[in-house]
């Protein structure tokens, strides 16, 4: 068994499911342990941040000899629950693969930036290298946010699967909870009630044209554009009375430029329209929760060094992408450090069958070493 094999099955055998998606998760303290414990033995100076109590996030920093830049990996501990995958937590290893929960989404990249900080011990690098693995980043992200009010970097890189691709940009989305207002009132009793349900059905109709329109404009090179769908409605009391209430949950995936005021005012304008044809419409909506999309130039420090370091270790240039599922990467370029993403290949991230290629994690490693030699300053090896 490769060093990189044994400790990617080691994480995939220490259950970490999201406990806010799984009631019975362990969440990220198990894991956290044997990944602090890992961390401390190869030297590096480690800290925990636990925002929530058994939620913690683990940073190793490896110290350079002083003057450089610092470089800042990140990699997530929970995962999502089991399924219906067999032996979820027990990995099995076949044909180059490694199989099990969170073996792809993505604690063969933790095993990756680990055993990079390990082997850059023997780079004399200028400035720190950082891991982070962190807490929370299926849910709320809790780990990441933390994580960042205590520590800063000049550069980082997310380590989620890119299939060894450069990510350079992701979309971002808005949760929109849009309300309707009726009058209840018994069935037999049109002159008295008012169908908020009815209601919705025009903003709805108005948010199927919305986002038709939206996938016709411009677009952003590696994202394309925007949409909105309809994810939840939820209204009424029973069949014999009009409702008097009805809530649709709406989803705006968003691109560079659109945030949750441009979806707000959007939403607005749908409501203002369908009150034009109904002037009883009363709605209103507000936005749950946002999350900004990220985008960071192929001209800047940290994409061009990983570009440098991808091409090094594959012999060919990386394919420049956007994805459009989002990731902590926003997180680290809100807080200001020009962040990448660059991960392994495999698949299955979520579904029943998750595998991750272990010859891509073993690249990922030489790519995560030679970025940092690139971005910290080194030696040489």
């Amino acid at each position: 068994m490769t060093d990189v094999q044994d400790l990617v099955c080691r994480l995939v055998s220490i259950e970490s499911v999201n406990p806010t998606l799984i009631a019975s998760g362990s969440g990220e303290t198990p894991i956290s342990r044997f990944v602090a414990s890992w961390l401390a033995h190869e030297g590096l100076d480690v800290e925990l941040v636990e925002p929530i109590p058994g939620r913690p996030s683990v940073v190793g920093t490896l110290r350079g000899m002083g003057g450089g830049p610092s470089l800042m990996l990140n990699a997530h501990m929970d995962t999502v629950g089991a399924g219906a995958m067999s032996g979820a937590f027990e990995p099995t290893v076949k044909d180059g693969r490694v199989y099990g929960r969170g073996a792809y989404d993505m604690k063969a990249s933790l095993a990756a930036i680990m055993i990079a900080a390990r082997e850059a011990k023997a780079l004399g690098l200028k400035g720190d290298l950082m891991v982070t693995a962190v807490a929370d980043e299926e849910v709320a992200s809790i780990g990441t946010s933390a994580v960042m009010e205590r520590f800063g970097a000049d550069a980082a890189i997310v380590t989620e699967p890119t299939e060894l691709r450069l990510c350079l940009a992701h979309k971002g989305f808005v949760w929109l909870e849009v309300e309707s207002r009726g009058v209840a009132a018994h069935g037999s009793r049109p002159d008295l009630g008012v169908d908020a349900i009815g209601q919705m059905g025009r903003i709805l109709e108005r948010v199927v044209e919305l986002d038709r329109r939206l996938r016709r404009g411009d677009g952003h090179p590696l994202l394309g554009t925007g949409s909105i769908h309809a994810s939840l409605i939820e209204g009424g009391q029973e069949w014999s009375t009009y409702p008097a209430r009805c809530v649709a949950r709406l989803e705006r995936r968003t691109i560079p430029g659109e945030d949750g005021a441009t979806s707000t005012r959007e939403i607005d304008q749908l409501i203002a329209s369908a009150r034009d044809e109904d002037g009883a419409l009363d709605a209103s909506v507000d936005v749950s929760l946002e999350r900004s999309p990220s985008d960071v130039g192929a001209d800047s420090r940290v994409s061009r060094a990983v570009a440098e370091a991808a091409k090094q270790a594959m012999g060919k240039e990386p394919e420049a992408i956007g994805v459009a599922y989002w990731m902590d990467m926003a997180l680290l370029n809100q807080a200001g450090i020009p962040t990448v993403a660059f991960g392994p290949s495999g698949e299955g991230a979520h579904a029943d069958v998750e595998w991750v290629d272990l010859a891509s994690v073993e690249t990922c490693v030489q790519v995560y070493l030679r970025a940092a030699e690139l971005l910290c300053g080194g030696s040489g090896r």
